[in-house]
Parts: structure tokens; sequence; C-alpha cells
């Protein structure tokens, strides 16, 4: 039987936290005639998050990254400028610098307070935002199938997009901290192999069953089949600060699917690995960001993550360039050179210290950076 090539469309979802333009704290609660706002500028592609201080966009469906972060670009401005209204503004990142998470209360939606409820005090540290991008993937088999393989490149997603070095204040060494907060949920981190989509149905359905979920959209893999569309969703990145890194990641996620089903339509699969040596790479990557290095499990050794990326980028350009997106992939060399979020933002808190500027001082400048660099 001849496979129908999948359409590989685009959509991107990003969180966003609101800080206060005076403080530079996060709100406490999100005015509500903010929010009406938004909802009326932009009509279905907006809603609220778990936290009261969150507000989450959606892109439409795109045949390409690159028009994808075009409307991405257009939903950043338009709830940052409502925001000043309001003497607010969105930052895009996973982590605010010094926000404590006991001052933080979930959304009012039955959905939110469920979830709380449920998770205690896991749930009340939960002051994190992320970036999800969904590629489209009609066939069942194939988005599980394409879900096995792509499992080994979610590190190198997740190194691309750090943005969470900071927690209460404190420089957590960590370039995405936040997956250790994300991490103590239940149904997180890597998915394990599924040999069909009957296998990967009826496991869920054993949690549905008993009442544990609803339904599949509390499962929060770093890669699963979405709840709700024909798409496979990718959930383990950080949200970027700079709108073209985010395009970046997506396009890169986007190329690295397409180059998976390609070597699949010739008879080939990527290489399979435990999950226990796929987790060591995700540590890794959360631990130590661009500068770091993962391992290279074909060759058994560790290589720095700044020749996997030229590597892969080899792999994927055929890739990239039939999804018209190759500038937005080969944009990763940037990141490279310059860093990403988390980077600058350690960077710039240090060089205000070392000017003399008092730590909670240095941490409002952190935000103030941030501020920036959303719409920049």
């Amino acid at each position: 039987m001849t496979l129908k090539d999948p359409p590989f469309t685009i959509g991107i979802e990003e969180e966003y936290l609101l800080v206060d333009r005076a403080s530079r704290d996060l709100v406490r609660e999100m005015p509500q005639a903010l929010f009406e706002q938004c909802e009326q500028a932009l009509r279905g592609q907006v809603a609220r998050e778990f936290l009261k201080s969150q507000i989450e966009v959606e892109t439409q469906v795109h045949k390409t990254p690159r028009a994808a972060g075009a409307e991405l670009k257009s939903l950043r401005q338009t709830v940052a400028r409502l925001a000043d209204q309001h003497g607010l503004a969105p930052i895009a990142v996973s982590t605010h610098p010094f926000a404590r998470w006991s001052t933080q209360q979930p959304t009012e939606r039955e959905r939110y307070q469920a979830i709380a409820k449920d998770l205690a005090g896991v749930g009340r540290r939960l002051v994190i935002c992320g970036m999800h991008v969904h590629i489209g993937i009609d066939d069942d088999e194939l988005r599980i199938d394409l879900m096995n393989q792509a499992r080994y490149f979610l590190p190198h997603l997740l190194v691309l997009s750090t943005s969470s070095p900071f927690a209460e204040g404190e420089d957590t060494d960590l370039k995405c901290y936040r997956l250790a907060a994300y991490q103590e949920l239940p149904r997180t981190g890597l998915p394990g192999r599924f040999e069909s989509w009957e296998e990967y149905r009826s496991t869920v359905d054993v949690l549905v069953r008993n009442g544990v979920i609803e339904d599949a959209s509390k499962i929060w893999w770093d890669l699963r089949p979405s709840a709700k569309f024909p798409t496979l969703e990718m959930r383990i990145t950080d949200v970027c600060t700079k709108l073209e890194d985010a395009v970046c990641v997506a396009a890169m996620y986007a190329s690295i699917v397409r180059m998976l089903y390609r070597i699949r339509r010739s008879n080939q699969t990527w290489r399979s690995y435990p999950l226990f040596l796929l987790s060591e790479n995700r540590w890794r990557a959360q631990r130590y960001g661009v500068d770091g290095s993962l391992f290279d499990f074909g060759r058994g050794e560790l290589v720095s993550f700044r020749d996997l990326i030229g590597e892969l980028l080899v792999l994927v350009r055929e890739d990239a360039e039939a999804l018209n997106c190759w500038p937005e992939v080969e944009h990763a060399r940037i990141i490279l050179d310059r860093g990403t979020s988390a980077n600058r933002q350690i960077g710039h808190f240090n060089r205000l210290v070392s000017e003399g500027a008092p730590r909670e001082e240095a941490l409002r400048g952190v935000v103030d950076h941030l501020i920036a660099e959303t719409l920049g």
C-alpha cells in the first residue's frame, strides 16, 4: 500500500508570563478587561493558562514555519500592546527571574482548579511556561512511528530554546530549570516506545477507564500525539525570548519530522535507543545548554553540541528546503554564536552585579531585558 505523504502543516503555541512594569514582578491576576481585549482582538487564538499571571496564544494552521512565525510575531505584538495599556508586559520566558510561587493562584476555570487540586503542592510550584509545536500528520500509525524516532532529537531542540536559568531569585546553574519543576508532575518526561497506535490508545485508556484522567490531554510528555488535532505535538522546549529563535526551533522540529518520514519511505528507520540513554541527553541539555555536549549514541561518545548541530543541519537540509524554511533552520548557527535566552539572562545579571547593582536590582534589570527581547 502506498503511504500518503503527511501535510507537515505547522502550528505554534506560546505561553507568556505577565509582569508589572513598575515592580517587574508577576501580576497576581490578569485584569479581566485585558483578557477581554485580547479575546476581541485575537478571536479564538488566546486563552487563559494554569496561573492567573499567564496568557497563551496559538497560531492558526500554516503550510510553512515562516508563515507561522509571521503570525506569532503579530500575536506577541498584540498582547504586548494591550498589556501596556494596563501597565503590564508579557515576557516570553519559561521562568520568572525572581517571582515567588507562593503568591500565585490557579485560574478559576474548572479544568485548572481540578488540576491544581490533583497536583497539590507540586502544582503550586508550577510557575513555568512552554512552547508547543504541532506538525500535521494525518495517519495514526505514522504519528506513533515518528514519535518513537523523534524522541532522539528532543534534547537538541531543548538546547536551542533554553530560557529558564533563574528560579525565585536564584541562579540555578541550569539552563532549563523549567523541566526540573515540570518533572515533578505525573505523566511527564520522554514518552516510551509504542509498537502501534492501538498500544498507545490502550495504554492511555487504562487511566481513562479508572477515572485518573478524562482524556489524553492530561498526558504531558515532551512529545505526544495531540489529543485535539491530527498532529505530533512537541512540548519539551522552553519559550524562546527572541521570536526568530522560536521560529528556528519550530522549523528545526518540522524538518526533523520530515527527515524521519523521508528515510522511512526508503525503508529505513532511525535507530532506537533505551529511554535511559535518551533521558541522559535530556538532562545534559537541561543542565548545560549550548555550551555543553550530548551523547552521539551511534558513536557511543560525548560530542560538543556545536558539532552536533552542524551535523544535524546537514542531515535535515533537504527537508528544510522542501518545507521552505532553510534560512530559519540555519539560524541555529546564530543561536550557537550568541547563546540562548538563558545565556543572555545570566550574562545581563552578572554585568549589572559587576557594575555595582544590588542583587534585587539586577534581577529587575533581567526582567527589563526580557521585556525588550520579547518584542525585539
